[in-house]
């Protein structure tokens, strides 16, 4: 593919074209304007319409004066009750998501082992027929129930829900995610997937859950009203609940894993984009309360019997008396296992994406009763699997050490040594014991230590084998579906497989094949996920010993690199891919280097004036899908005599237009208009979460309303974020990931230097001295500051330039906290005017780089 079609086809994908509606009509435009021909089937068609389903959020503080307004009448009460409810949150957080893990646990549990305990009373009575009846109806009924719960209650509870909070998490506002039928759908549908017997875990639900229960939390429940509760106000942003949603993942691996630190590593390794100090804080404040609150429930259980919830439930792998030391040999079949676990990884991401789509092209497309007989389907052969292959092989004879109970006791629920169609009573079925268990009390019999020979080879491979076909399968379905269970199982199994076959070549060595099959795990996480760091502290709380720390970082770190190197994507990268959602990587595709922003940016851009009529304001939005519209203030004739006040939102004019309230029949600007915005607050201009929000459709408004015209002043953003048009987009790019931007206006190329602004221009003590008595001169409304020639200190260092030199691209905002740019900067180059008048802005917007692509977001 060459360069210059590569490059057609980038900026193709990041165009915003006023008046185009859909991916058709904008590939007919490009083309016809562009004279280009490049290729584009129906699939490209159908991903380029599925990416404008999608907007992004707005994680920037708007410094207009809705929100001066809010923040000058703000008390100190009013902080400390902020911060008291964001940490009282976070401690909800922990608290309910901890019974939610251990309902579900417990549910499982009682559900399985009645299924397990009615299957293998009859088969031990010689009932083969009747048992396999009893197993696969119970299975089937279960896995119907959460596949009807999740097409009919919570579509959005389909699947795992990381790639999507994931995607929440770098700034893509996902519908329905986080709704209380999502979250009931999830929970309960998690119950009767992983109850049913599907190649599946409930742990990777938990995220989700966890991130739901934070969202509904944050926003006061759930909040059909779409108004905020007075006590939640403060936190209907979408920076504070990004943060709680980030703080809930967390919490849901700390409950679905016991593992407090390795939760708040996965938020941070795999979940969120933006990561500060106070996340970290919270997200380990809120996983210790989850940590507490299940053990304390555990206790419980163990006190007063939760039904057969017994050994089972809540994963722990103890397996501290096993193998505590290595030879430096073993590091060959370490690493043999981390190749493994790449490759199997990679090639499951693979086969699993090219199944996705031919679900969505043939089975999503035909509704709710496809998935669910897709589903049914699923369920009925992995119950035939499960059933058959342990009656194909034969049974072995029970260990002989004391203390040993083999075979299992028929009113035990969980543990090793399963007797399934056994002739002797000294027998048991190595495979029924890794099928007739749930997926936790299988790993761990896998990893238990000092078990040698206890499952045999054949066992193993056909149980890896059948597990992993079943696991491709099933993690895509209609249902609530997690891959972390089913990852460590299977690599726990091949692990397993290789200790045997180290054991046997070191018979005279302590070779533990409960060590192997750890390590075999870790390798297809690695492969799979592609996390290190969380993933080895996880596995690490899970199995309480640190003896194998090098170990399990070596694999993971080579199953890793053996995965990126085949070039497939993580897994939760290619969800995102399959699903159409505009995820910003951590760095872009290096033809970004190749283009300027002006290429890029949407032409002409969409804009407003300042005061404008209400029914031309109506008029755009029902007649474009912007997301942000650049507001003008003329001022004088002709192009010189514009500037661009700030960005207003496409929400923002929709609550204006709803309400009414900032209506004048003036054309002009009037004090009245900043009153009238000092009556809203932040949350006012705030959807509920994952909720639509408004449209068009729900503005009502007669003749004489539509004649008046509304002040945009005060209501935009003048704190807007700027790049000059030859700046490279490789640039604006790490821009957009590093600050989590949503909108850039593209700017002509400056003719003058106004100040150079230093990391010293910034220190709190600078900042301190020169404007300890005046605040400086930031105005919210956009008004054009007055020149600044008198009263701006020159500092030491100056700046020149040759004639003939470019001015450098930079990024550039028209305000900084209380004070102008213009008023913190060094002198020493010519000052013209600052703030969101200066000439460098406001000759013209030569577009707006959105979000995602296509439109602005």
């Amino acid at each position: 593919m060459s360069l210059t079609y590569r490059r057609n086809q980038l900026v193709h994908g990041m165009k915003q074209e006023e008046g185009i509606e859909d991916a058709q009509s904008l590939l007919f435009h490009e083309e016809a304007s562009r004279g280009d021909h490049a290729p584009a089937g129906e699939g490209y068609l159908a991903k380029e319409k599925e990416k404008l389903l999608y907007e992004s959020l707005n994680y920037e503080d708007l410094h207009n004066t809705v929100h001066r307004a809010e923040r000058a009448s703000s008390t100190s009460m009013d902080g400390i009750a902020y911060l008291t409810s964001r940490w009282g949150i976070c401690l909800l957080i922990g608290v309910i998501t901890g019974i939610a893990a251990f309902a579900v646990n417990v549910s499982v549990e009682n559900i399985s082992g009645f299924k397990f305990w009615a299957t293998l009373s009859l088969m031990n009575k010689g009932h083969i027929a009747l048992s396999f009846l009893v197993y696969f109806s119970i299975s089937t009924v279960l896995v119907f129930c959460a596949v009807a719960l999740t097409a009919y209650v919570g579509p959005a509870a389909a699947g795992s829900g990381i790639a999507e909070v994931k995607a929440y998490l770098n700034g893509i506002d996902m519908p329905g995610i986080f709704f209380f039928s999502t979250l009931f759908a999830k929970l309960a549908g998690s119950v009767g997937a992983v109850a049913g017997g599907l190649a599946i875990g409930k742990e990777g639900p938990f995220v989700h859950a966890g991130a739901c229960i934070a969202a509904l939390l944050s926003q006061g429940g759930p909040s059909g009203s779409g108004q905020a509760p007075r006590w939640a106000s403060k936190l209907w942003t979408d920076h504070d609940r990004s943060d709680m949603v980030a703080v809930g993942a967390a919490a849901g691996v700390a409950a679905a894993f016991r593992s407090p630190v390795g939760g708040v590593l996965f938020a941070l390794e795999e979940m969120t984009s933006w990561w500060r100090k106070s996340l970290m804080w919270r997200c380990f404040f809120t996983t210790a309360v989850v940590s507490v609150t299940v053990r304390a429930l555990m206790k419980t259980c163990s006190a007063n019997g939760c039904g057969v919830f017994g050994s089972g439930g809540l994963i722990i792998y103890e397996i501290s008396e096993g193998q505590d030391n290595y030879e430096i040999y073993e590091l060959i079949p370490v690493l043999l296992l981390g190749v493994i676990g790449g490759l199997l990884g990679s090639s499951f991401i693979a086969i699993n994406a090219k199944l996705t789509v031919w679900r969505k092209e043939n089975v999503s497309k035909l509704g709710a009763r496809a998935k669910i007989a897709e589903a049914l389907l699923v369920s009925i052969l992995t119950s035939a699997v499960s059933f058959l292959l342990p009656l194909i092989f034969s049974c072995q004879q029970c260990p002989t050490p004391d203390g040993i109970d083999c075979p299992r006791q028929q009113h035990l629920h969980s543990g090793n040594f399963v007797a399934f169609n056994c002739e002797d009573s000294n027998e048991y079925s190595d495979l029924a014991t890794l099928f007739f268990n749930t997926q936790d009390d299988a790993i761990r019999n896998l990893f238990s230590s000092k078990t040698k020979r206890e499952y045999t080879v054949s066992s193993l491979v056909v149980f890896v084998s059948a597990f992993y076909f079943l696991a491709i399968i099933t993690y895509g379905i209609s249902c609530p579906t997690g891959l972390f269970v089913p990852s460590i199982l299977c690599g726990a199994a091949y692990g397993r497989l290789v200790g045997i076959f180290v054991a046997d070549l070191q018979s005279f060595h302590n070779i533990d094949e409960g060590t192997y099959a750890l390590l075999g795990a870790a390798s297809f996480l690695g492969g799979s996920m592609r996390m290190t760091v969380s993933s080895c502290v996880m596995l690490l709380e899970l199995t309480n010993n640190l003896a194998l720390l090098p170990l399990v970082m070596l694999v993971l770190l080579v199953a890793k690199t053996v995965g990126d190197g085949t070039g497939v994507k993580p897994i939760y990268e290619v969800q995102m891919q399959n699903k159409g959602l505009p995820f910003l990587a951590p760095s872009g595709d290096i033809l970004l280097q190749h283009i300027t922003a002006k290429e890029c940016c949407g032409r002409p851009p969409v804009t407003f004036q300042r005061v404008e009529k209400v029914q031309r304001v109506l008029e755009v939005l029902n007649s474009c899908s912007h997301n942000g519209f650049p507001v003008i203030n003329q001022t004088g004739e002709g192009r010189s005599g514009r500037s661009i006040m700030g960005m207003i939102l496409r929400q923002h004019l929709l609550k204006l237009l709803f309400t009414k309230r900032c209506f004048q029949a003036s054309p002009f600007v009037t004090e009245v208009s900043s009153k009238i915005a000092a009556s809203y607050t932040t949350a006012d201009f705030c959807k509920p979460i994952s909720a639509s929000g408004l449209s068009p459709a729900d503005i009502q408004l007669d003749e004489e309303q539509l004649g008046m015209y509304m002040d945009l002043g005060p209501y935009a953003n003048p704190s807007y974020y700027v790049v000059q048009e030859d700046m490279s987009l490789s640039k604006v790019y790490t821009l957009f990931r590093t600050l989590a931007l949503r909108h850039v206006c593209v700017i002509p190329r400056a003719h003058d230097v106004v100040g150079i602004i230093s990391r010293k221009d910034l220190l709190p003590e600078t900042i301190d001295a020169q404007f300890s008595q005046n605040r400086g001169q930031y105005t919210p409304d956009g008004s054009t500051l007055s020149t600044l020639e008198d009263t701006l200190p020159i500092h030491s260092h100056t700046t020149s330039r040759s004639a003939g030199a470019s001015p450098a691209p930079v990024l550039r905002t028209s305000g900084l906290g209380s004070s102008s740019i213009g008023a913190a900067m060094s002198g020493g180059a010519e000052v013209v005017q600052a703030g969101t008048g200066d000439r460098e802005v406001a000759l013209t917007v030569e577009g707006v780089i959105g979000r995602r692509t296509h439109r602005q977001p």
